[in-house]
């Protein structure tokens, strides 16, 4: 199956999404990547999971990609008195050790670590931020607080802290325990939850040992503090815009979307946008306006994937959301300003032999008019630097690596084939001319363009581009 549109689509699974049949549905809607939320996935389910998707996969002989979405530490109050209590604006309110019930003016928090880390001044945030408080007295063993915001808070509402960097692991042990079970099931992505810094993600990193490349989702102040470290470390980034919203002013978000969009397309990493993209859709068979917009805005800026969370976890409209996502991005990429945008922010090759390559690759294609580029690739290296210029041209991926198609899924533009690796580069032209014919990227009289490194086999070694000449044999072939 061949996508009419470059940008990719990550759909999360769950209640309604979990049987076979619609899994099925919703990668012939526009699935390229399917997401399983370990908040609310079990070990078991997970397997049963992921076994429908690689027999989808199977089926229609075309790697699809998965990322295994990590819980990450969270942070929650104690428990109330009758299960919930009213906290007045403007009281003052503590936040203790004590594991007895709370009440009006005091709550229970078992995490000793916030204790240490708070300063006077610093905001905390209860309740996806509904309830607001300011740090007046930090000790070991309580924090006393001022209610800037109050409200009803019942029992184990989540706690934000986005002014303190807490020394916690972003892998808790739940996380360990789901990222062992995910790796040995071999997904092909891990999204790490609430990370603060690049030491989170070595620290998955060390544990994963290749078997599965990491995504880092910034929905935190302190990752976007610290943007640029961490890009440098992890494979992917997510812009995850819920807990963004609540960490920071709501205004703030679609800057630091662009911001972190354009930061991973300048390193030549896939970025996805997340949340609430198509939140309507979750109970109606159309979305708002302002969504179809929303989605719009992320292709134009040229993010690599856009995700349905809810919408297709657990919605009454899973495939419409899909289908609909997919038609807004083959319109966005089509519209006669898109090209202009893409360009406009493309910056100039990092002073490497492979981003040298990918940007003559790109400006021939250009030049001569050619449909495709053709990228052998082992690691996924190669198809990633081209992909980084944002190429007119198709780009066409051949790895003999099952494992880099999939990841390959999540990247802008890059349509993936594995086959057997080329013996020389004699068959490395022939068989990318067949390729390119065969799944509809170039005709017979093109020219096409071929990217590889040689010799074959060794990760990041870029370092041969060739036009080739699609001809009638090849064709028949």
């Amino acid at each position: 199956m061949r996508r009419l549109r470059r940008s990719k689509i990550v759909a999360t699974l769950g209640p309604a999404s979990s049987d076979p049949a619609v899994i099925a549905r919703l990668f012939q809607a526009g699935v390229d990547v399917f997401r399983i939320n370990m908040s609310h996935t079990s070990h078991e389910r997970m397997r049963e999971l992921i076994a429908a998707i690689r027999n989808v996969e199977a089926e229609y002989g075309r790697p699809v990609g998965i990322l295994v979405d990590l819980q990450g530490p969270k942070l929650r109050l104690g428990t109330f008195a009758g299960g919930s209590a009213m906290i007045a604006k403007g009281a003052t309110f503590t936040l203790d050790d004590n594991p007895a019930e709370g009440n009006a003016t005091r709550i229970y928090l078992p995490h000793p670590e916030i204790f240490r880390a708070a300063q006077v001044g610093q905001t905390l945030l209860l309740d996806d931020g509904k309830v607001r408080l300011i740090t007046t007295e930090v000790s070991p063993e309580h924090l006393v607080t001022r209610v800037e915001v109050g409200g009803k808070l019942s029992d184990r509402k989540g706690v934000s802290l986005p002014e303190t960097t807490v020394p916690f692991s972003a892998l808790a042990p739940k996380d360990h325990s789901d990222l062992e079970a995910a790796l040995d099931a071999g997904v092909d992505w891990i999204a790490l939850s609430f990370i603060q810094r690049p030491e989170d993600i070595a620290e998955a990193k060390k544990i994963a040992r290749g078997r599965a490349a990491i995504m880092a989702k910034i929905e935190k102040p302190q990752a976007v503090s610290r943007l640029d470290e961490i890009l440098d470390i992890a494979d992917a980034l997510m812009v995850a815009r819920g807990d963004l919203g609540v960490e920071l002013p709501l205004e703030k978000v679609p800057g630091i979307q662009k911001q972190i969009t354009r930061a991973a397309r300048r390193s030549g990493k896939p970025v996805v946008v997340a949340t609430q993209m198509l939140e309507s859709m979750i109970n109606s068979p159309v979305p708002t306006r302002a969504e179809v917009s929303d989605v719009a805005t992320a292709i134009f800026e040229g993010a690599d994937a856009v995700m349905l969370s809810a919408e297709s976890a657990a919605g009454q409209y899973p495939i419409e959301a899909v289908a609909t996502m997919n038609r807004i991005a083959e319109e966005v990429e089509g519209d006669p300003n898109y090209e202009s945008i893409i360009n406009a922010q493309r910056t100039a090759p990092e002073s490497t032999g492979a981003d040298a390559i990918a940007d003559a690759a790109r400006q021939i294609a250009e030049t001569l008019d050619l449909p495709a580029i053709v990228c052998w690739t082992s690691s996924g290296s190669t198809a990633l630097r081209v992909a980084r210029e944002r190429p007119h041209s198709a780009i066409v991926a051949i790895s003999p690596n099952l494992s880099t198609g999939r990841r390959l899924s999540l990247v802008w533009g890059v349509h993936c084939v594995v086959a057997e690796d080329a013996r020389d580069q004699d068959d490395m032209v022939v068989r990318a001319c067949q390729t390119a014919f065969r799944d509809g990227f170039a005709k017979a009289g093109q020219r096409i363009i071929i990217v590889a490194g040689v010799p074959r086999g060794t990760p990041g070694a870029t370092n041969m581009v060739r036009i080739a000449f699609v001809g009638a044999e090849q064709a028949d072939d």
